[in-house]
């Protein structure tokens, strides 16, 4: 446990020092922001951008234009950002050698993935939260938000999908000799989940299912139940790729 909470706060001040958590900050915050305002001044924009003699007519902006925006950045830019950010989450000191002399001084190789894996998903759920309560209250301030259902739960199969990234991520970067190897190998996953998305005896259990129908999630006539076999797969997916994680790194020769 020692080893464990030692190189957790080194991996802490390795974020801080290379600002990968300054700048994973800065882009979740602006995502924040832009959400309700893009919203709220595209109707605007368009109307003033228009050729002479053409009227463009567009229904008032709600709090479901909001977080569509909110949804839509998150679940392509800001997850892209994120993968981008930790690729080399384990890759890169595993090609410097770096981890050689901390391990021989006797770290556990579990400690390792799992400190690597607790601050990448502490980091993540920062920024969503950030980027959540920032696009929360400004669309409280904008907009009436009183069709707005199941939101929290939305949210959270957004976060749940990202831990799932950040696990397989991890679960690569173990097998993979750099973080084009990471990225790649988790884009390829991606595309076959999409693919599979496709037949639908499948699509219930697919993990796309949590960022592909977020606004769908936000009516009253919704059922969470209907996403919850995608949840359990996703969670279970996770479980297994940290454990994959774990015991392929500790029997892997650095």
């Amino acid at each position: 446990m020692k080893g464990y909470i030692a190189f957790l706060k080194k991996e802490w001040l390795e974020q801080l020092r290379t600002y990968r958590l300054f700048i994973l900050i800065i882009v979740f915050f602006i995502f924040g922001m832009m959400n309700p305002l893009t919203a709220k001044l595209t109707p605007l924009l368009l109307e003033n951008f228009a050729v002479e003699g053409m009227k463009i007519t567009m229904p008032d902006p709600t709090a479901m234009d909001s977080y569509m925006q909110f949804f839509k950045n998150n679940t392509s830019m800001g997850l892209i950002a994120l993968i981008l950010v930790f690729s080399g989450i384990l890759s890169s000191e595993l090609s410097k050698g770096t981890l050689i002399n901390i391990l021989t001084k006797g770290l556990s190789r579990n400690a390792v993935i799992m400190a690597k894996f607790t601050s990448a998903a502490f980091i993540w759920t920062i920024c969503l939260a950030l980027c959540f309560v920032t696009t929360y209250g400004y669309t409280e301030y904008l907009f009436q938000q009183n069709d707005i259902y199941h939101l929290w739960f939305a949210v959270l199969c957004l976060w749940l999908f990202g831990i799932f990234l950040l696990t397989l991520l991890l679960l690569i970067s173990t097998v993979g000799k750099n973080s084009y190897t990471s990225l790649m190998g988790v884009g390829a996953v991606v595309v076959i989940l999409f693919m599979l998305n496709m037949l639908p005896v499948l699509q219930k259990y697919n993990p796309i299912l949590l960022i592909s129908n977020n606004v769908g999630m936000l009516v009253s006539e919704y059922q969470i139940a209907d996403a919850m076999a995608a949840v359990g797969v996703t969670a279970g997916l996770s479980i297994v790729f940290l454990g994959g994680a774990v015991m392929i790194f500790r029997k892997k020769r650095i």
